[in-house]
């Protein structure tokens, strides 16, 4: 007999993680901001974040260096140790997924509904497609092909001017405003291009300055944000020599997330950078840079930077510390998914919210803010996303019900355990089948 409340297709025990805990490991809780004031068990204590105030063919499509399917242990070795393109023989669904994709961007004019929903099954990786595909989804790109060339090169030309005017320190400025004004002349009184007299120098200009409008003011004001920015590129997974170690490859590819994340924080004053943006930007980066067109790789940088944006578009409220406790805020999301579990098993909400007090913020709030990239290996976030990407009802409403399904996947765990157990268990997720979760994060659609 089903349970009361329940939905009789969640009594099934494939809905129950079956796979013992995963050994334990040092959690990142740094993101972690409102822990609930009392608690009969005290979890380790979180770290918390002091933010600031707030025409490409088919053939040419990008490269994805994960499968479909859960991966092996070997294959995640390889991806973490420099082989960044495992070719594992693809599955007949995956063929039959390919040839769809294929089709559909072949297409002069691109059906977005029709590839929002072969991509909400996951993409394939051997056709070089997660890509283009992101760039569609995340409207970087138009479905009209015959616009591709032309706003591909538009974008690109103003992350240039972008990096030109944002990064540069105000003495680069101050001399690239004089050298405008004919400053390089060969004048014999000027001393070298861009310098100026102690007399030309004005107010704002001076180092010391502390006007509002002065360059080097602000110039100062910024130090903390880009010392936390480049500390955060630093430990972005340090398990993979994509981004880490001391390769000229590597370090190219953290120069070029410190500028994406840096242009951002001034572009975006109100919210500048919080900490786990970072994580946010690498899988976009790391498919954007392996494309295996090589004219696509070269600007995955721009491409990278106006795509993040148009993502963090629908989760920037989510780091607005501001408007935690409105209704956009990440308290209310937290709060949503709770309602979300509690509609969909009462019991399990009840077991872990009244009897055995545990609030969601202590594992949700990592789950939500950096969308799920902590929580699993690289190559299975990277499926993840495919199916956050493509649901037109846009991915936060996805993120909570992949949240959800997570939960109820492990429910009969969970519902046998108490504070500490639970909590660890849900801090440190266990191996899943994604395909799996997806699916029943699916089922979890209001119908």
């Amino acid at each position: 007999m089903a349970k009361k409340g329940i939905p009789e297709w969640l009594n099934s025990s494939l809905w129950s993680s079956s796979s013992s805990p995963s050994p334990s490991s040092p959690v990142d809780d740094r993101l972690l901001r409102h822990p609930p004031a009392t608690t009969s068990v005290a979890p380790s204590p979180p770290i918390v974040v002091e933010r600031p105030p707030l025409s490409p063919s088919p053939s040419a499509i990008s490269t994805a260096p994960a499968p479909i399917r859960p991966p092996s242990k070997s294959e995640v070795h390889d991806l973490h140790n420099g082989n960044d393109t495992p070719a594992p023989a693809a599955a007949p669904e995956d063929v039959s997924r390919k040839s769809q994709v294929v089709a559909e961007l072949s297409k002069k004019v691109i059906d977005l509904k029709e590839l929002r929903k072969i991509a909400s099954q996951g993409l394939p990786d051997d056709a070089g497609i997660r890509s283009v595909v992101w760039k569609l989804l995340l409207g970087y790109l138009s479905p009209d092909r015959s616009l591709w060339s032309s706003e591909l090169a538009k974008k690109r030309l103003q992350y240039k001017q972008f990096k030109e005017e944002l990064l540069m320190n105000p003495s680069e400025v101050t001399r690239k405003m004089d050298k405008s004004k004919g400053g390089d002349s060969n004048d014999p009184k000027v001393e070298s291009p861009g310098a100026l007299s102690r007399s030309e120098i004005t107010l704002e200009d001076h180092p010391l300055s502390l006007g509002t409008t002065s360059l080097w003011n602000n110039f100062f004001k910024d130090t903390e944000v880009l010392e936390q920015i480049d500390r955060d590129v630093m430990r972005t997974h340090p398990d993979m020599h994509f981004f880490s170690g001391d390769s000229a490859a590597a370090k190219s590819n953290q120069d070029a997330l410190k500028d994406i994340l840096t242009i951002f924080a001034k572009l975006n004053p109100g919210i500048r950078y919080v900490q786990g943006m970072n994580e946010i930007l690498a899988p976009i980066f790391y498919i954007f840079k392996n494309d295996p067109d090589k004219g696509n790789a070269a600007y995955a940088e721009s491409d990278a930077f106006f795509c993040f944006v148009e993502l963090m578009s629908g989760f920037r409220d989510n780091f607005c510390q501001q408007l935690d406790n409105s209704v956009v805020g990440i308290r209310y999301t937290i709060t949503r998914l709770s309602m979300l579990l509690k509609h969909h098993d009462e019991e399990l909400w009840r077991h872990l919210e009244v009897t055995t007090k545990i609030n969601p913020q202590f594992y949700a709030f990592r789950w939500i803010t950096l969308l799920l990239t902590q929580e699993f290996n690289f190559v299975e976030s990277l499926h993840i996303w495919d199916t956050l990407l493509s649901d037109p009802e846009g991915p936060q409403e996805t993120l909570l019900r992949i949240c959800c399904a997570m939960l109820i996947l492990v429910r009969r765990r969970l519902l046998a355990g108490d504070f500490t157990s639970n909590l660890k268990l849900l801090q440190n997720y266990p191996p899943t089948n994604i395909s799996h979760m997806l699916y029943v994060a699916d089922k979890l659609r209001t119908k």
